[in-house]
């Protein structure tokens, strides 16, 4: 049998949560309290440094104690001096916009204008009234600014508009419906297969044994899964009614193809298609500044009073975060050092992973099946990948890119996503995790996608956009496009379970979570410290089950990297002789 493990690795010591286990010999370890934290290391409390320290901001300072630190602010009319602790008589004229030290309404609300010398005027933004410092949403659907066969929705700062039923338009101008919609692509093609003879060229060449019809839903778009019945033959069909290669099947069996809500193809890598229930056991991890923050889920909804901070980073910012679910250990980036690094969800020492040709880490992305992290650096402007320790790193893409910044995978089809929030052409994209078959997958209707999240469930691709305000989801499949919720705030980043989507939201300083079915805002969690959240993960009791051509590194000497029905060795940048690249 194994020799027993030293419980700091196993995860089994019972340090506080802001404690660090320091292994000794054999089984013996020690408990020690992270700085700004006192006790025996089993149990550590917050040390109030405003209380233990007298004046230890000095004068004209406030000082406010936070879990394991503390902060200074300088009093009105005090700012820091050079040295950034002691607070002195501010000479000279302040902005109060840019030091929030006005008193406008709510930014969400009003605009405080820098006039100069001290001086400000607030005003309220277009969709509220008032003197600036007090602003009251308009009601616009009390002034008839939708057209009469529609419906009216105020918003806070807006309104929506929209036909009723029987009307068809953008409910500014509606005009009433025509009974018989216009006939889709499949339904078309349908008719004519319906009313002609042979086999149309379209689906050639196939063996001319009766007539191949095409079958549509009732939507009027193509069934993932088309049959012939004379030949006895099923394959998979893309949006457009185009055979996927390599999914056709003989007779006495049917092809598995990816639907709105169904399973993949059984091509190459595949989930099981069981949808489990909501695991219990599940946390949320956000990023703020320098931690990470740990808020339990009953159910899907947050289990407020439980939350704690699982990591403190001090003198950090932490943008993305990550979790991978077979080790039970959590990842992130930071764009200060700049650096990626790991530690286990239980506690313990932080591992460095990525340390140097880094510029700003801003997107982090696992595959718990190959035992891969992938990267985006959106001031390098590459997508790179490398092993979970961080050995074998390799860049995947560094062309045209600007802004890089959130990064997605789907194990099971081998595949990556990111989004490039480039203003003057942000896209998300799409390529195999060997670095094959790159393409541009949203590019309409997008202003600064900055979270994203792949549900493996039922196939989709999920985004948050700070530009249009929107979350959207999409089959990648099918490029079937939804809208799930509009009128947002300021999301950053984004992560899907079950049914619930949670976003981070810099404007709100909160985590919010929407239900997709419902299409719908449901809870907002607010941390007990306002500042702007960043990354955010989910740590699942169990990992979703995946399988691809990797989960044992395919026999390659090196890196390998999976892609849907195979899997390609690939060299390391840099590396010398003794490594073999090759497609299998």
């Amino acid at each position: 049998s194994l020799p027993e493990q030293n419980p700091c690795f196993t995860g089994r010591h019972g340090c506080d949560i802001n404690a660090v286990c320091r292994s000794g010999e054999g089984l013996q370890f020690t408990c020690e309290c992270t700085n700004g934290f006192s006790g025996d290391g089993r149990y550590c409390q917050d040390i109030d440094e405003c209380r233990e320290t007298y004046n230890v901001c000095g004068p004209n300072a406030v000082c406010s104690n936070q879990p394991g630190t503390f902060r200074c602010e300088c009093l009105t009319g005090f700012v820091f001096a050079s040295d950034g602790r002691t607070c002195i008589e501010q000479s000279g004229p302040v902005d109060h916009c840019r030091r929030g030290s006005h008193d406008c309404d709510d930014p969400r609300r009003a605009q405080c204008s820098y006039t100069g010398g001290s001086a400000y005027i607030c005003s309220c933004l277009p969709g509220f009234v008032g003197d600036g410092r007090v602003c009251q949403d308009v009601d616009e659907c009390s002034h008839d600014r939708c057209h009469r066969d529609s419906s009216c929705t105020n918003t806070e700062g807006s309104f929506t508009c929209q036909c009723r039923p029987g009307f068809q338009g953008d409910g500014f101008q509606c005009s009433p419906a025509s009974s018989e919609r216009e006939k889709t692509q499949c339904e078309r093609h349908r008719e004519s297969a319906q009313t002609s003879t042979g086999i149309l060229s379209y689906f050639r060449p196939r063996p001319s044994v009766g007539q191949y019809v095409p079958q549509c839903d009732q939507h009027g778009a193509y069934e993932a899964t088309q049959c012939h019945t004379s030949i006895q033959q099923c394959w998979c069909v893309d949006a457009n009614g185009q055979e996927i290669p390599n999914t056709r099947t003989g007779p006495g069996s049917t092809a598995l193809c990816i639907n709105q809500a169904v399973t993949p193809a059984p091509v190459g890598p595949t989930p099981r298609p069981d949808v489990r229930p909501v695991a219990p056991g599940t946390h949320i991890l956000f990023a703020q500044s320098g931690r990470i923050e740990l808020v339990p889920l009953d159910g899907y909804g947050f289990k407020k009073e439980e939350a704690k901070p699982l990591l403190h980073i001090p003198d950090r910012v932490v943008i993305a975060v990550a979790y991978d679910c077979v080790e039970k250990m959590v990842y992130w980036t930071d764009i200060t050092a700049p650096a990626i690094s790991r530690a286990r969800l239980s506690g313990g020492d932080i591992s460095p992973v990525i340390t140097t040709d880094l510029q700003s880490p801003e997107g982090i992305a696992i595959d718990h099946v190959s035992r891969l992290l992938f990267w985006t650096d959106s001031m390098r402007d590459t997508v790179e990948v490398s092993k979970l320790d961080g050995s074998q790193r390799r860049v995947l893409f560094d062309k045209d890119l600007i802004n890089p910044r959130p990064i997605v995978t789907n194990p099971a089809y081998g595949r990556i996503f990111w989004a490039d929030w480039n203003r003057d052409g942000p896209k998300i994209e799409m390529a195999n995790m060997d670095g094959t078959d790159r393409t541009v997958l949203v590019k309409d209707d997008l202003g600064l996608p900055n979270g994203l999240t792949f549900d493996s469930d039922d196939q989709q691709l999920c985004w948050a956009d700070a530009g249009t305000r929107k979350v959207e989801c999409m089959d990648p499949h099918r490029r079937l496009r939804r809208q799930i919720v509009e009128g947002i705030q300021y999301p950053f980043a984004l992560v899907s379970f079950g049914r619930n989507l949670y976003y981070t939201d810099w404007r709100r300083e909160a985590v919010i979570a929407v239900d997709r079915h419902a299409d719908k805002e449901t809870e907002e969690f607010l941390p007990q410290k306002r500042s702007r959240l960043y990354g955010i993960t989910t740590t699942p009791t169990q990992c979703p089950q995946a399988y691809n051509y990797c989960s044992n590194n395919g026999g390659c000497s090196h890196l390998c990297l999976p892609r849907l029905g195979g899997f390609t060795c690939r060299c390391p940048d840099g590396s010398a002789g003794g490594c073999e690249e090759r497609n299998l």
